[in-house]
């Protein structure tokens, strides 16, 4: 399914690291025509970081989408009820959300979109960078991919001699990925070497 008139949810977390290929894409998603929301965990609207600073990556999000974001728990919860994104994306999830996903925590905005938007059965999208995923993350990103409705971008070892239980999503894969899931489809390979 074609991405364009779709409304699409992208929600940040703290691997600040990935921001700039994020912000890439998240103006691919508008140029292809998506209706963009963003959403954004505590830690990525508070911790400055050498990669940049919260309020920049706040400024930049709303400059891209033409609308603010959405910043509190009470914000997302909504996005239930209402039903109003057709598919959304953790962009980049860290190990941290991937873990409380699996074990059905909701105590950030990302986490709270992602339970309300999954309550719709209605896709939603992990783009995996965690330095942890090969160790004690593994069993978390297991139950996800045996998930219902959750889809992968895929991914690989970025670093695997210096960082080897590290994985990061090929971010540049996204959109064929959301066209994916909203047909119900795991794009594959999921498992790609960088």
């Amino acid at each position: 399914m074609e991405i364009k008139g779709k409304k699409v949810g992208v929600a940040f977390t703290g691997s600040f690291c990935t921001f700039d290929k994020i912000f890439i894409e998240l103006e691919k998603l508008v140029a292809a025509g998506a209706d963009v929301y963003t959403i954004f965990s505590e830690s990525s609207q508070k911790i400055a970081s050498r990669f940049g600073t919260p309020e920049e990556f706040l400024k930049r999000a709303e400059e891209i989408t033409g609308r603010k974001p959405i910043l509190t728990i009470g914000e997302a919860e909504p996005i239930g009820p209402k039903g109003y994104l057709d598919v959304l994306v953790i962009f980049p999830c860290t190990g941290n959300t991937v873990a409380k996903l699996a074990n059905g925590i909701t105590d950030t905005p990302v986490l709270m979109a992602a339970k309300a938007h999954l309550r719709n059965n209605k896709p939603l999208v992990i783009s995996i960078s965690t330095n942890d995923a090969l160790g004690m993350n593994m069993k978390n990103i297991g139950l996800l991919l045996n998930a219902k409705n959750i889809y992968f971008v895929p991914f690989g070892q970025d670093n695997p001699i210096k960082k080897t239980n590290s994985l990061i999503a090929h971010t540049d894969k996204l959109i064929p990925t959301l066209e994916g899931a909203l047909d119900g489809v795991q794009v594959q390979p999921i498992l790609e070497a960088w």
